[in-house]
């Protein structure tokens, strides 16, 4: 089921499932050929969460009710791990498999399991920066540049390219 709404930079939309959010859509992604229907409470109280984010309240959405049913482990750990990175701040795909326990030379598979985030934003894989601290590949509709001005509404420090 799934649900598309307005926000301070276009439409988004929520995809769930009994189990929790199957997934997120950021505007451009968010059309309405697709069927939609009234989410349950859970998921509704997430829409003006994403409202008040988008418009530079930020929002932590490491509680939402999440389906992670069919993701890999490695996949759901990454996820996890990037809950972590709170809103202002980055991390890098490095850090990210430390947390995990794992050596730098698995930073290309963080980057491939946040590649196939299907929550973009609620799971900020926006965050995630490479080693030298530039905005390397986003896979959400805009690419970099959607990471890049989803970073500075949530007022974190960017490095001058």
């Amino acid at each position: 089921m799934r649900i598309v709404f307005s926000t301070p930079l276009g439409r988004c939309a929520l995809s769930w499932n009994a189990n929790g959010v199957t997934g997120f859509e950021l505007p451009e992604a968010a059309d309405n050929t697709r069927k939609e229907a009234l989410p349950p409470p859970g998921i509704a109280l997430l829409i003006p969460r994403v409202q008040q984010h988008l418009a530079g309240n930020a929002q932590d959405f490491s509680d939402a009710p999440y389906d992670f049913a069919a993701l890999p482990e490695f996949s759901r750990q990454v996820l996890l791990a990037t809950l972590n990175v709170k809103s202002g701040r980055t991390a890098t795909y490095g850090e990210i498999a430390a947390a995990l326990g794992h050596p730098p030379s698995v930073s290309r598979a963080v980057g491939a399991a946040l590649g196939a985030n299907a929550w973009p934003l609620l799971i900020p894989c926006h965050r995630i920066v490479a080693a030298n601290g530039k905005m390397t590949g986003f896979s959400g509709p805009g690419g970099v540049p959607t990471k890049v001005k989803l970073l500075a509404i949530e007022g974190a420090q960017l490095l001058a390219e």
